[in-house]
């Protein structure tokens, strides 16, 4: 007859409260990520900000700072960074679709945002939590700007004109190249994804002489 398993209720019971409260005492992201702007440090870690990072901190805004302050919390506003400005000339941008606001925050500039990102013109299909909200680098999208930010249109990508050479036959390359000038190559071997060949008369008497030479003419 097999045995039947006790049940430690009271184990069990003291393993939830150790987990309830382990879960409560942990620090909030307003408390997590609160920022002491005269020394820069953050108080609960006391670390301090990369010296980088100091200049859009004293005069750039993150991102629930722009959303607490709006009608809505900004839900279907536009909003960028100062970073991807200075980056490339395409648009980028998160278009707010859901907000969850810390309310025990002091100003209620902390939570969690959902949107649609562009990234570079190219508008992604689903919606997902905004990443690195908490960056000094946010800008709100006037209103009388939306519709340039949305009507750009991206250039078609380039051709693929080379591709790289396979593992073993990239190696070989590489080693013949030092063999033969004593030097490693700078350059990386890459292989033409096309070849324009005009096939007409010439080339296949040329293909048929060449042939031969290898062959051999018959004697």
């Amino acid at each position: 007859m097999v045995k039947k398993k006790q049940l430690r209720l009271i184990a069990e019971m003291a393993r939830k409260i150790r987990a309830y409260r382990e879960l409560k005492s942990r620090p909030r992201e307003s408390q997590k990520y609160a920022l002491d702007y005269e020394t820069l440090k953050r108080p609960h870690t006391g670390k301090m900000l990369p010296v980088l990072a100091w200049q859009d901190v004293r005069r750039e805004t993150r991102l629930f700072s722009l959303l607490a302050g709006m009608r809505m919390f900004g839900v279907g506003r536009m909003f960028t960074r100062k970073s991807w400005l200075e980056e490339h000339p395409e648009p980028s941008y998160w278009q707010i679709t859901k907000v969850k606001v810390d309310y025990t925050a002091e100003n209620m500039d902390h939570g969690k945002a959902w949107g649609i990102l562009t990234h570079k013109g190219k508008q992604e299909s689903e919606v997902k939590e905004v990443d690195k909200a908490i960056y000094h680098d946010w800008r709100l999208i006037p209103k009388h700007m939306e519709q340039q930010f949305k009507e750009f249109e991206p250039l078609p990508e380039p051709p693929v004109r080379y591709v790289p050479y396979p593992p073993l036959l990239r190696a070989m390359m590489l080693a013949q190249f030092k063999k033969a000038h004593g030097s490693a190559a700078t350059e990386e071997p890459a292989l033409p994804s096309r070849r324009d060949v005009l096939l007409n008369k010439d080339y296949f008497r040329e293909q048929e002489k060449a042939a031969q030479r290898k062959e051999g003419t018959p004697v």
